[in-house]
């Protein structure tokens, strides 16, 4: 069965973005590498602070459009509700 992810990630100055993939992995070696154009390249958006995981893309892309159109402040207490210090995940298995 096949995951899907909802992600954001932050810059160090915190500014944030919000996306959808099937491969975390993948998508956030994209981000660190800056080779995805537009906002997250533009703003350094680099570090994986929350994710949530399904086998069901339209509950991925629901979740999705949900946190994007949450206030900043919302967000901030979700992402700090599970990862109080933004730790970058994509490095805490390593």
């Amino acid at each position: 069965m096949k995951n899907y992810y909802v992600y954001i990630v932050s810059s160090n100055s915190k500014v944030l973005y919000i996306g959808m993939t099937n491969s975390l992995e993948r998508r956030i070696c994209e981000h660190k590498a800056g080779l995805v154009p537009g906002f997250t390249q533009k703003y350094k958006c680099k570090n994986l602070v929350y994710f949530e995981s399904s086998n069901n893309v339209n509950t991925i892309i629901a979740r999705e459009k949900q946190l994007k159109k949450w206030n900043r402040l919302k967000k901030i207490n979700l992402i700090e509700k599970l990862n109080p210090k933004w730790e970058d995940l994509s490095t805490s298995s390593r």
